[in-house]
């Protein structure tokens, strides 16, 4: 980068340099002759160099012009590669002749511009790559403490997420969390993923945005839209070890496929024909590497399985209680009664910590015993998801863990302790509860509202019309939902005589209650288990050597 900025300054002190003030219209002017290279040059794509280049007389006071005025009000206008020997040779000749003008003195011209030009080109593509590039931040001794003191607290995952409450984040405090150790992970080898469910309105951006905002800068790609080929064409580790945000997964469909195969390959490639200065194809090979993490919201009820068996499922808690949560916040953000500032500073001390945690290698003693329910569908790809998200818990808690160090690789490692899966177990009983249900997120929480409604008003049977009314949902919507009940047999129809309209009543009340008591019982009972074991843990690190556990102030000082 500085070679080509000191080459690019000693251009500018020659007699003759082009003009790039205006860069739709770069102009390069000698004593008699002007160029203008028209529309710019392009910054990809360095094996050519393609412009339209205006070539005019602009000093009339020479002999042959002013004795041919016509000369010099014709302009030659070419579109070429200056990379294309023949292409330049035939822009020569013809400005040659139509200017009545030497060969030698057009080439000496159509040289120098060209090499100003390579240089100009380089010198925008290095500015704009750092212009992208996000500065790191170094955090100062004081910061650098406060962030360890905080990932050193006793109860880090209950303080974490009260922090993330704090910093604006209103409600949802399973999934703000969940979400946030899932964020975290991407600088694992293997990060895991999320995608959020919602009606338009009910928050699902908001709270990918605003979790999001813990995270530093330099570790995220949010985008509104991708297009096809959009990956493909990024640095090649441009994406490693970051966030990608979706703000709708509705508008990303055309680039889902390079998603998945970023999420399971942990690369894309792309391979395309081009030609090189003398017309000859080749094929050059675009590579961009992972790990990334994938994070994005959607409307729909449902998305493409192979999508949606890579991520976590989260879905947006549109109750009326949240509602008022969030609609409370909003009139004392307008009143001014929010403190702005102290929002900041946490948003500021969880960046900090996140910009401390350090990629390192987690060893889970104990999951051999560790198991899913059975009431779970696609075990294997859950019961991954499940070890996974238990070492990004324990990735979190790495300030707390002692190292060990194995003597036959000399790798160093942490081990996941019983505590960690205790809190994984905490948010990953709704996850895994959602994986075991039949029914769609949407279609559940309809149903267990209409549970309550219908407890509330002491009725066994409904209809469709009463439904919509009372929950205030579109016709449309209702009878999709009952449908499906009807399909998985969670309702059934009591009367449909079309005079009278459909009247259906609930099959079980109790029926989800039983799939959570039964999620939750299989993994308390494996945790007490694994309680049990405490010798386990010395069985799995004989031979391995012991670190010095880490004080807070040596910490603080690395």
């Amino acid at each position: 980068m500085f070679a080509v900025k000191s080459l690019y300054k000693k251009l500018l002190h020659m007699a003759v340099q082009i003009d790039t003030s205006n860069p739709n219209a770069i102009t390069y002017v000698t004593e008699e002759l002007g160029f203008t290279i028209l529309g710019g040059i392009r910054m990809d794509g360095l094996d050519r160099l393609r412009v339209t280049i205006r070539i005019e007389v602009i000093n009339r006071k020479f002999e042959h012009y002013q004795n041919n005025p016509e000369i010099a009000a014709l302009p030659v206008n070419h579109n070429l590669d200056l990379y294309n020997d023949v292409q330049v040779e035939k822009l020569i000749r013809k400005a040659a002749e139509r200017l009545e003008v030497g060969t030698l003195q057009i080439t000496k011209a159509i040289a120098d511009i060209t090499r100003q030009l390579e240089l100009y080109r380089l010198q925008q593509i290095e500015e704009q790559q750092a212009a992208r590039e996000v500065k790191k931040k170094i955090l100062l001794p004081g910061e650098r403490e406060a962030a360890i003191n905080f990932l050193m607290q006793p109860s880090l995952m209950q303080r974490t997420n009260e922090l993330i409450g704090k910093a604006g984040v209103i409600g949802e405090a399973a999934n703000r969390l969940l979400m946030y150790i899932i964020f975290t992970s991407r600088k694992r080898e293997n990060p895991l993923h999320i995608i959020s469910f919602g009606s338009s309105g009910a928050g699902k951006s908001h709270l990918q945005e605003k979790v999001a905002e813990l995270i530093p800068e330099e570790d995220k790609v949010p985008s509104t839209s991708f297009t096809s080929n959009a990956l493909y064409y990024m640095g090649e580790y441009d994406l490693q070890h970051k966030i990608i945000l979706i703000e709708d997964m509705d508008g990303a469909e055309t680039v889902l496929y390079a998603l998945r195969e970023l999420i399971s390959k942990k690369h894309i490639i792309k391979l395309v024909p081009q030609k090189d200065s003398k017309g000859v194809t080749k094929t050059m090979m675009f590579k961009v590497n992972g790990p990334v993490t994938v994070a994005g919201c959607t409307t729909q009820q449902s998305i493409y399985e192979d999508n949606a068996n890579r991520s976590f499922l989260i879905y947006i808690d549109e109750s009326k209680r949240q509602d008022e949560n969030i609609m409370q916040y909003q009139r004392k953000k307008s009143a001014g009664t929010v403190n702005i500032a102290e929002e900041n500073q946490i948003k500021e001390l969880l960046q900090n910590t996140q910009r401390l945690l350090q990629p390192i290698q987690i060893r889970n003693p104990y999951a051999e015993l560790l198991q899913i329910p059975t009431e779970v569908f696609k075990p294997r790809r859950t019961n991954a998801h499940y070890l996974q998200f238990i070492e990004a818990v324990t990735f979190y808690h790495q300030y707390q863990r002692e190292k060990y160090t194995d003597p036959a690789t000399g790798e160093t490692y942490i081990h996941t302790t019983p505590e960690d899966i205790a809190e994984a177990n905490k948010l990953m009983k709704e996850v895994l509860l959602r994986k075991a249900d039949e029914l769609s997120g949407a279609c559940r929480n309809y149903f267990e509202q209409l549970k309550q409604l219908l407890q509330e008003q002491q009725q066994s049977t409904f209809t469709n019309k009463d439904i919509r009314k009372a929950l205030r949902l579109p016709g449309t919507t209702v009878r999709r939902y009952h449908n499906e009940l009807l399909q998985n047999g969670y309702i059934r129809l009591q009367q449909s005589e079309k005079k009278q309209g459909y009247l259906y009543e609930i099959v079980s009340y109790e029926e989800y209650t039983q799939l959570q008591n039964k999620i939750s019982s299989v993994l308390d009972d494996i945790l007490q288990q694994l309680r049990a074991t405490a010798p386990l843990l010395s069985q799995k690190t004989n031979g391995s050597m012991k670190h010095k556990p880490v004080q807070r102030s040596e910490a603080a000082s690395q």
